[in-house]
């Protein structure tokens, strides 16, 4: 029976190794991992703060748009007002005659 407790004994040995060397390798693929998820981190911040940028310029296009079509409105509705003033002063002027 000792020669077999020794089998046993070595067997048992040889199965703890192995299972001390696959946690050893899961810790260090943990650890890969946990850097890999630590830089996508990062990217996924610099993609949101890039995202919110963009959308601060699109908003500020899109309010300078509407100043700016806003202003040519302006100009054109005074310049439609100057012209029937215009027409309006031809027609009094018209009428004194």
């Amino acid at each position: 029976m000792t020669e077999d407790h020794n089998k046993l004994l070595a067997v048992f040995e040889v199965r703890v190794r192995d299972l001390i060397a696959l946690c050893e390798k899961q810790r260090r693929k943990i650890n890969e991992l946990e850097k890999a998820l630590e830089v996508k981190d990062v990217e996924l911040q610099q993609v949101k703060e890039k995202i919110d940028e963009l959308n601060a310029k699109c908003d500020n296009m899109l309010t300078a748009r509407v100043v700016s079509v806003s202003e040519g409105e302006a100009r054109g509705a005074r310049m439609r007002l100057s012209k029937l003033v215009r027409e309006v002063d031809k027609c009094i002027a018209l009428l004194n005659e």
